[in-house]
């Protein structure tokens, strides 16, 4: 295990798991030993032509100067220089990026952000850009660095490209881009539902509400992929779930293994009665996944709205005040 995951095991074990105990019959299937906190976020490609230049993300304010002071700017891009990396599966790797150690990155639970680079030159002498966004892993109270887990497709320009960074690159960043304003102990029972890639904002809340002594709100994690090698964050998930009685999870795959424990299928109406809090004013459910997934179980978001809210969910009784897509 390289130098960088052996750092984020150890930050994630002292950050939020403290000891193991009996695993609920939520936490089904078998144990991937992966200590990283990792994820990554769904989404598609987005192109962007233009000329503005972007600057490297330094303050030169320390100390009490660097107080309050972030990373990012909603308004511009600027340049992260990528400080290590390490392979995590066949298709996943990890990235960290640095910035001034005096401030933190400036993003809030859960939001994401917005990630660019040059894909060659226009006919009339424009630059042309794939933009990406990716929610990093990081808390985001940590200063100095920003971690990125990218899962690498054969036809993903923006994934492609982060393949090619060595030590010492730089990427173009923009953001906080927000979704979600979660706040501690905004509803009694958080239920989410995630696919592949859509672990990520989950994470995000999940490690907010664990982290916080004081937020009592109970957690139920529904997270459905193609096999159980494609299980994102499933040692880390797993020990969660056995230090902590406020947070559940569950694990269906298309495409069992032969010591395969876990659900088999799609999330299904009986999946969703019995793993998440029921439809109530108390009560939120999260969904990020792929198009398929959401098609099925919510509806796929608008153009700059939520959506009808249609599928499983308002089959079972949910309204769309008690929904959120990611």
């Amino acid at each position: 295990m390289s130098l960088l995951l052996r750092r984020i095991s150890r930050a994630a074990t002292v950050g939020i798991a403290h000891g193991f105990g009996e695993q609920t019959k939520w936490n089904q299937g078998r144990r991937i030993p992966f200590g990283a906190a990792a994820a990554i976020s769904g989404g598609v490609a987005f192109y962007f032509y233009g000329f503005s230049s972007p600057t490297m993300a330094h303050l030169d304010e320390k100390g009490e100067q660097a107080a309050g002071k972030v990373a990012l700017d909603p308004e511009k891009w600027l340049q992260f220089k990528l400080q290590e990396t390490a392979r995590v599966s066949h298709n996943t790797q990890l990235f960290r990026f640095s910035f001034d150690p005096a401030v933190k990155l400036g993003l809030d639970v859960a939001s994401c952000i917005l990630t660019r680079a040059p894909i060659g030159e226009e006919s009339e002498g424009r630059r042309k850009y794939v933009i990406r966004p990716y929610t990093p892993i990081s808390d985001p109270d940590s200063k100095g660095y920003f971690d990125l887990l990218i899962k690498v497709y054969p036809d993903g320009k923006m994934s492609q490209h982060f393949t090619t960074l060595k030590p010492g690159d730089i990427v173009e960043v923009k953001g906080p881009i927000e979704k979600l304003k979660y706040s501690s102990n905004m509803k009694r029972k958080i239920g989410m539902i995630a696919g592949g890639t859509g672990i990520t904002p989950m994470l995000q809340v999940i490690k907010a509400v664990l982290k916080n002594p004081d937020d009592k709100t109970q957690v139920s994690l529904l997270y459905a992929n193609v096999s159980p090698d494609d299980i994102l964050l499933k040692g880390e998930l797993d020990r969660l779930s056995a230090s902590y009685p406020n947070f559940k999870v569950f694990y269906t795959v298309d495409k069992p293994s032969k010591n395969w424990r876990g659900g088999v299928g799609h999330i299904s109406k009986d999946i969703i009665l019995k793993g998440l809090p029921g439809p109530t004013e108390d009560s939120l459910i999260l969904v990020c996944g792929p198009p398929g997934m959401m098609k099925h179980v919510s509806g796929d978001k608008a153009n700059r709205s939520q959506g009808e809210l249609t599928g499983l969910l308002k089959e079972v009784g949910y309204t769309e005040e008690m929904v959120y897509k990611f």
